[in-house]
């Protein structure tokens, strides 16, 4: 009997194409699902160290939900780097103004935070309305 665990070599990474529709779910539950994808997690051959995960395309991200009264409470913040500089935005604006940030930033909290996070991010693309440009690459459609 072989007990060594198999591990993927950088050759044998195949990545595929997915597209999640964002329309009336959970901001959380809908960045969860992308990072499973990203990581690769949901692969039998997922290896930590490498980046095994698919490419995910994200749509309709500006119809997503945010549960209780986080709509309203939830801030996000950002120092510019000077005195007094600390910015505050609700998710409410920040969702009117800018949705597809509010996803990549939920995404990427999900993510390591290192050189294999920053690589794997760089997988995920993400719209406000239903269509997108990535007809090209075949995508599929993931439900959960």
């Amino acid at each position: 009997m072989n007990n060594t665990t198999y591990s993927v070599k950088k050759s044998e990474i195949e990545s595929k194409w997915y597209i999640i529709d964002a329309e009336n779910k959970p901001l959380g539950r809908v960045a969860t699902e992308a990072a499973k994808l990203l990581r690769g997690k949901h692969k039998p051959t997922f290896t930590p160290n490498l980046d095994v995960g698919d490419h995910v395309i994200i749509i309709n991200c500006d119809k997503i939900k945010l549960t209780g009264n986080k709509m309203n409470d939830k801030i996000y913040r950002h120092h510019s780097g000077y005195i007094g500089g600390m910015k505050e935005i609700t998710a409410k604006d920040m969702i009117e103004k800018n949705p597809e940030k509010v996803m990549m930033l939920a995404i990427k909290g999900m993510l390591p935070h290192n050189s294999l996070g920053r690589q794997q991010i760089k997988k995920v693309r993400i719209y406000a309305g239903s269509e997108h440009e990535n007809q090209a690459q075949k995508p599929e459609m993931w439900n959960f």
